[in-house]
């Protein structure tokens, strides 16, 4: 059974394009997984049991490894999505 997952990294795109191909490259070399990169969104195809909750948790040691987490987190969307988004910061007075 091929599972898919698609990861919404559009809002990266702001930190430049490079920063969305190594985030391919992570997922790549650490589930063996086929990505897919089209545009501002990942495309990954697995059939050796990747789950949601495992691509979410790689995402976030992504992001804590290039020092993105204090900026972005990662978020469930529609059936088979995450999304990567902008944390809101709020100033205090």
């Amino acid at each position: 059974m091929v599972v898919e997952i698609t990861v919404d990294a559009s809002q990266l795109k702001g930190e430049g394009k490079e920063v969305i191909e190594q985030l391919a490259h992570f997922i790549r070399s650490k589930t063996a997984a086929e990505v897919k990169n089209e545009s501002n969104k990942l495309v990954i195809e697995s059939d050796n049991g990747l789950s949601r909750k495992n691509l979410r948790v790689l995402l976030k040691k992504f992001l804590h490894k290039s020092k993105l987490r204090d900026y972005f987190r990662v978020t469930g969307g529609d059936g088979a999505t995450l999304k990567i988004q902008e944390r809101t910061v709020y100033e205090g007075e």
